[in-house]
């Protein structure tokens, strides 16, 4: 975590309303510092800012047609830095997509719907566990 204790969160969706909503929500119930885009080459071109966890449409062509996907993107964070946790969102309740966003690399993956921002609240909770205790591990290994 970074600048004040916030968590730096990119949340990344074609869906304009859906994109607002979701950071409306984010911002009322936590102090995250929040990053907003609309599609993935402009995540891309940001990662420089080094977001804590990554929230990633699967479907990213609402806006252009052309552009890239989810899976596509997911793929070139991870080239970028393997370490940033990605949380895959989309609204195909399908447990084949599900399992290729996995096989990709991807934390979670959550579906669009009304239980999706406490979903996706757990999943960045249980990301900043897991990392608490990696550091810990360290901690202890580094004085073993």
């Amino acid at each position: 975590m970074r600048n004040e204790n916030k968590i730096k969160l990119f949340l990344v969706d074609d869906d304009a309303l859906f994109l607002k909503s979701l950071e409306i929500e984010f911002l009322e119930h936590a102090d995250f510092a929040i990053e907003t885009y609309a599609t993935g080459e402009r995540c891309l071109e940001n990662l420089s800012n080094n977001p804590d966890v990554i929230i990633l449409d699967y479907h990213l062509d609402g806006i252009d047609k052309n552009a890239m996907n989810g899976v596509d993107t997911l793929d070139k964070i991870k080239g970028y830095n393997p370490d940033i946790p990605v949380i895959m969102l989309s609204s195909q309740d399908k447990i084949d997509v599900a399992i290729n966003c996995m096989h990709h690399k991807a934390f979670d993956y959550v579906v669009k719907s009304e239980t999706a921002f406490t979903r996706l609240q757990k999943a960045i909770t249980t990301i900043f566990r897991i990392k608490k205790m990696e550091d810990t591990l360290q901690w202890y290994m580094d004085r073993v």
